[in-house]
């Protein structure tokens, strides 16, 4: 059920949104084990005249990148995991960006199972639920 928040560098574009939510949403099943029926992918665009790195634009630089926030409940990935997905998002990215400045960020930030939730239901509670059917 992870919430992913990616903000583009450049003109909103429906089409590249639509690629770059279904990547990232195949990637998170695959790498992190999230339900894809689950996963929300929100896209956002920020002009490269409006993004800098270093001093300079990315417009000036010639350069295009990507900022990905992705909350997961702490403890169900590995560190492994998490730093397979960091390189395979940051790959694909660069597939579909091209001239992809490395300085293009990757947080996956985990929180609290209690703190966390959709439906207005706490993920803490979705998991007792299971375990108690279980029993």
């Amino acid at each position: 059920m992870p919430i992913l928040q990616v903000t583009l560098s450049g003109q909103p574009d429906p089409a590249l949104s639509g690629t770059v939510a279904q990547k990232l949403s195949a990637l998170t099943a695959q790498i992190l084990h999230k339900d894809p029926a689950l996963t929300s992918v929100a896209v956002a665009f920020l002009p490269a005249k409006q993004w800098f790195v270093g001093g300079p634009s990315l417009a000036d630089a010639g350069r295009t990148s990507f900022w990905l926030d992705i909350a997961v409940v702490d403890g169900t990935n590995t560190k492994d995991e998490k730093a397979a997905y960091i390189a395979a998002v940051y790959a694909a990215m660069t597939e579909l960006l091209g001239a992809l400045h490395p300085e293009s960020y990757l947080h996956v930030r985990e929180v609290k199972a209690d703190a966390y939730g959709y439906g207005g239901r706490t993920q803490e509670s979705r998991y007792v639920e299971k375990k108690l059917r279980a029993a």
